[in-house]
């Protein structure tokens, strides 16, 4: 039936979409690497707007723990230092007058679990969407039985449904581990 397709394509763009989501989430997690899209999630006052950080300067790293910041206006330097301090990155920024120069302390055993477990929340996370995903079109495919589809048809609908779960789960668990691999890497 047309639309049982139709709710299976939403479905698997819907779980692809949480993938996605969790992996530019798992970006943001730093592993001691000097990384440009660690600031990916910094907004700056930009003539009253909030403005990301990619779209009012270049960030770039000369070294594997370090991340220098230039801003195309020099008045926004301010802006950027008080963006990266009030950031959850725990970073200090440094300023040179041209520059804003970001130190990437090396981590800790104990902040290499910490980042860690926060790993594995961004990736419960995504499996949480995940499951939402299969439980709404579980109850769309219900629904449709109601209003006259096969229970046969319904039924290999859920079982596919099931299937695509555990496959975008999966990814995800992949995800998870690649990240661990990361950040426990000294």
């Amino acid at each position: 039936m047309e639309e049982i397709e139709l709710f299976l394509d939403e479905a698997k763009e819907l779980m692809q979409k949480a993938v996605d989501h969790t992996a530019s989430e798992l970006l943001k997690i730093r592993a001691g690497k000097a990384m440009p899209n660690l600031l990916d999630g910094i907004m700056v006052q930009y003539y009253g707007a909030p403005t990301p950080l990619a779209q009012v300067a270049s960030v770039n790293t000369p070294d594997a723990r370090t991340l220098s910041i230039k801003p195309w206006e020099k008045n926004l330097i301010s802006e950027i230092e008080k963006a990266i301090i009030n950031s959850d990155l725990g970073l200090a920024p440094q300023n040179n007058g041209e520059l804003i120069i970001l130190t990437i302390p090396a981590l800790t055993t104990e902040r290499r679990i910490n980042l860690v477990k926060q790993a594995k929340n961004e990736c419960e996370n995504g499996k949480i969407s995940i499951r939402t995903v299969r439980k709404d079109t579980n109850d769309s495919l219900k629904k449709l039985q109601k209003d006259g589809a096969s229970e046969d048809e319904v039924k290999r609908a859920e079982d596919q449904v099931q299937k695509l779960t555990d496959q975008y789960s999966s990814k995800i668990d992949d995800l998870f581990v690649k990240k661990e691999a990361d950040i426990m890497k000294v």
